[in-house]
């Protein structure tokens, strides 16, 4: 228990420090080659598939497809067919022009008897809902 040993305690830790040291390095020489990342494949970018021909223009789809409309659409837009984005966009200059949409809650559009021919005769419906309403006017086509 006397101190007079020159630090008994830190003797042992001292000796375990230094061969632990030793230890890392001769890991570090026997680790000299450090494997190389794999790099992965080349991608194709889906603008230039390899079928077609630069030159030629893409076919719209989805809804950019210019599509035929339900009667009541037709009369509402007067045009036989249209993208979904255009019936979209049409309607809400309408909404704009009549000042439909309520000023309290941006989210809500009143409609006026020519909105509710397409909007299945709600008085007033959420902007969300609108795209849904939509999509029973654009006929099926394959």
């Amino acid at each position: 228990m006397s101190s007079s040993s020159g630090g008994g305690f830190f003797k042992g830790c001292r000796a375990l420090m230094a061969a632990s040291k030793k230890a890392k390095s001769s890991a570090a020489k026997t680790t000299t080659t450090t494997p190389k990342p794999k790099q992965p494949p080349p991608r194709r970018s889906s603008s230039s598939p390899v079928n077609r021909k630069s030159s030629e223009p893409r076919k719209p789809t989805g809804i950019q497809k210019v599509s035929p409309i339900s009667p009541a659409l037709h009369h509402f837009l007067g045009v036989p067919e249209v993208t979904r984005t255009d019936a979209v966009k049409k309607i809400w200059d309408y909404i704009r022009l009549h000042n439909l949409q309520n000023p309290t809650n941006k989210k809500e559009i009143y409609c006026d008897d020519k909105l509710k021919t397409i909007f299945e005769g709600k008085d007033k419906v959420g902007f969300l809902e609108i795209g849904g309403l939509l999509s029973s006017h654009f006929v099926k086509t394959s």
